[in-house]
């Protein structure tokens, strides 16, 4: 096996294939797009009544709502158009959930669904803290009530590891390596790229970050002291303590943003410098005036207050700071001094070495349980670093979401993406908790008919249904009865098995032509199953609509694409049999109450929804060991709703683009629930009357990050 440095080459040179490959494609019709699942308007639950976005006072100060009415009603009205003509021209931030490759590739492309354009040499700052290691082992933990739920990665995010480890450190720099060449691609001229490692790769992520960005560009090596003192040093320890971090920072050309930041002076500097006190109080220290390097240097000599010396103030300069009182001469002879005021000074300019941002302590108020989570303080002195305000900076393995927190802080536009699902649910919490400017949360179009485009396999999709049927345990009919290949039946059954392309949203007509297949196809059947990649938004209203027991609907595994993308692969799942075809989550919710409330400006309706019932996945479908299932049947049985970790009312839902107008969480203490781990099961809110009929959409994420739509709409 040969050395990493001797991979090294190999490993650039695939990278840069891959990167012109990619580069390439966006230039193809077949480009990837984003798909927006949310415009948010942070407005959470405060146990009061609510008005879009703003909360009212509650009681009969919901009189006084009249006087916003104009600027309210100018955000319900937006609400009402297609999103590209609502936010187009205007600037939204985004978080994203997918495999950052594709997001990064769509972002290159542009986003005609929303107006945006390509983010092309658009970006000042790129903050990335990628895993350091496999995260085979890692787990999340879930706080239900009256118990923890142990969950493993999610199979995208397990497949995603192992795929970035298979080969140790080569398969993570050959990750790596195309990726770093898009962010290359979208840093502005004034852009820089920050990036968090630890001593696993971090020596040899700089040779590729030197290939990429130049070795000239590079600014600092900066070390974070992320820990106090670390376990596994001790008795019989084989090497010292590990205790930082390393931020690699480069810029993209001389002229990136840089701005100078200080660090406070520690008190016992504070207290050997600033010995003196004026009449006034202000404390001072005395520095000297003389002027470094003499007549070399250009410095002025002149005789003042009886010494004569090089001074690096000219004497009008000097005669000027004496009548202001700014200088003093302790006796006689002596060489005066400045005063440098306390409350002037900005202390000391910042170094490369960073030990004054502590980790995150345990009851720390900004731990998220986050198992990656870096401190809000550590991100917003970087975003401060290499940013201004109205810059971009983006984040590409988001983790928690503190980027975004941090430029919401300091007046920056932020773009973050995520693979986890947990990840991107606890940074759109953490948004609206936070109480931010509206945002997008968007996923890649349709992943899987991206992952079927890149594979080599599979040319045409009726292969790949041939393959799902047989994963499935179906016969595939004959190609003159089957021309689609994507009919089968279940062996000694009366059951027939459809399968719909990763390119379509499985939705109403699929479930209508799979009627007619039952009725019809070979003379007719008892039973059909329709096994969907992709999914409308509001699949469970119209499985519930169809009201038809003999068709079935179940999920084929988002996974599955990539295990599939070897004959090894293909040949390891049917050997195993280890796939899991799973029925969908669906939610629901009681008949909405609407009330016409008047005010001084005029005619709103008070509407309350309240949660009825929540069906998850059958638990043999979630990342979980046999105990954790037991523990999730239970709750299943006995408060499904206790599930639900977040959940949202779009209440003029116009069909295309669900508007998260409300919210509540789980962890969110102002919702008036005396259980941190459980969220209200009542949305009470005003909002402007409609002419039309009123639409009211209601979703909702569980705790495993599944996400579930139920649309009500007025008769």
């Amino acid at each position: 096996m040969p050395s990493l440095i001797e991979q090294l080459p190999k490993i650039v040179a695939e990278g840069r294939k891959e990167a012109e490959k990619i580069l390439e494609r966006l230039s193809s019709p077949n480009k990837i797009t984003l798909q927006t699942n949310e415009l948010v308007l942070p407005s959470k639950e405060r146990s009061g009544l609510y008005f879009g976005n703003i909360p009212s006072l509650g009681g009969s100060a919901v009189e006084t709502l009249g006087e916003r009415q104009l600027e309210i009603k100018g955000v319900e009205t937006k609400g009402q158009q297609k999103l590209k003509s609502e936010i187009g021209g205007q600037w939204m931030n985004r978080l994203i959930y997918g495999d950052n490759s594709l997001v990064m590739q769509a972002l290159l492309s542009g986003d005609a669904a929303t107006g945006m354009p390509s983010m092309r040499n658009k970006i000042d700052l790129i903050y990335i803290d990628p895993p350091f290691d496999s995260k085979s082992d890692y787990r999340t933990k879930i706080i239900l009530p009256g118990d923890t739920i142990e969950q493993k990665p999610t199979a995208i995010e397990q497949f995603a590891y192992s795929d970035a480890w298979k080969e140790g450190t080569a398969s993570y720099l050959k990750m790596l390596y195309p990726r770093l060449v898009l962010m290359k691609e979208l840093l502005s001229d004034k852009g820089s790229i920050l990036v968090q490692i630890d001593w696993h790769v971090g020596h040899y992520v700089k040779v590729i970050l030197d290939d990429v960005f130049g070795k000239n560009n590079f600014i600092n090596e900066i070390i974070w002291k992320r820990t106090f003192s670390h376990g596994d040093v001790g008795q019989g320890a084989k090497h010292l303590g590990r205790l930082h971090d390393t931020i690699l920072y480069y810029s993209k050309t001389d002229r990136s943003i840089l701005n100078l930041l200080y660090t406070p002076y520690s008190e016992k500097y504070i207290k050997d410098f600033y010995k003196y006190k004026d009449e006034d109080g202000r404390i001072y220290r005395l520095v000297t005036m003389t002027g470094p390097g003499g007549a070399s240097k250009g410095n002025p000599r002149y005789e003042i207050m009886g010494v004569t010396r090089y001074w690096m103030y000219s004497k009008e300069r000097m005669q000027e700071l004496i009548a202001n009182g700014e200088v003093v001469q302790t006796k006689p002879g002596n060489v005066p001094q400045r005063k440098k005021y306390l409350d002037e000074a900005k202390g000391v300019p910042l170094q490369d070495l960073w030990m004054d941002i502590a980790p995150i302590q345990g009851q720390a108020k900004e731990n998220l349980n986050y198992d990656t989570q870096k401190p809000l303080r550590l991100i917003e002195r970087i975003v401060g670093l290499a940013s201004n305000e109205g810059s971009i900076v983006a984040d590409f393995f988001s983790g928690s979401g503190t980027l975004a927190e941090a430029a919401e802080k300091l007046k920056r536009n932020w773009i973050i993406s995520e693979l986890g699902k947990p990840g991107v649910m606890i940074a759109r919490k953490r948004l609206i908790d936070y109480d931010s400017k509206p945002f997008l949360y968007q996923s890649i179009g349709d992943y899987q008919k991206e992952s079927f485009l890149q594979s080599k396999l599979y040319r045409r999709i009726g292969d790949l249904a041939e393959v799902v049927l047989n994963l499935y345990g179906a016969i595939p009919f004959p190609d003159e009865n089957n021309p689609g290949r994507n009919l089968g039946y279940l062996k000694g059954t009366k059951t027939l098995v459809m399968v719909d392309s990763p390119s379509k949203l499985t939705g109403y007509p699929t479930l209508k032509r799979a009627q007619e297949l039952r009725e019809s196809f070979l003379g007719g059947w008892n039973k059909v199953i329709v096994l969907g990649w992709n999914f409308v938004f509001d699949i469970g209203n119209q499985i519930q609509s169809l009201n038809d027991e003999k068709v079935e609907v179940l999920v084929i595994p988002p996974d599955l694409l990539d295990k599939l993308k070897t004959k090894s692969g293909y040949e390891k799942l049917v050997k195993s049999g280890d796939i899991r075809f799973s029925s969908l989550q669906y939610l629901s919710i009681k008949i909405p109450e609407i009330t016409e409330v008047s005010t001084k400006g005029g005619k709103f309706d008070e509407i309350v929804v309240n949660l009825d019932n929540y069906v998850l996945l059958s638990p043999d479908a979630l990342p979980l060991d046999d105990k954790n299932k037991e523990k999730v049947q239970k709750i299943i049985s006995d408060d499904p709703l206790a599930l639900i970790e977040y959940w949202s009312v779009d209440p003029d839902f116009d069909g295309e683009v669900f508007r998260s107008k409300w919210q509540d969480y789980r962890g969110n203490v102002k919702n008036g629930i005396p259980d941190e781990l459980r969220v209200t099961k009542e949305a009470r809110f005003l909002t402007p009357q409609v002419s039309h009929k009123r639409k009211i959409c209601v979703k909702a994420v569980d705790v495993f990050a599944f996400e579930s739509v139920v649309v009500w709409e007025d008769k």
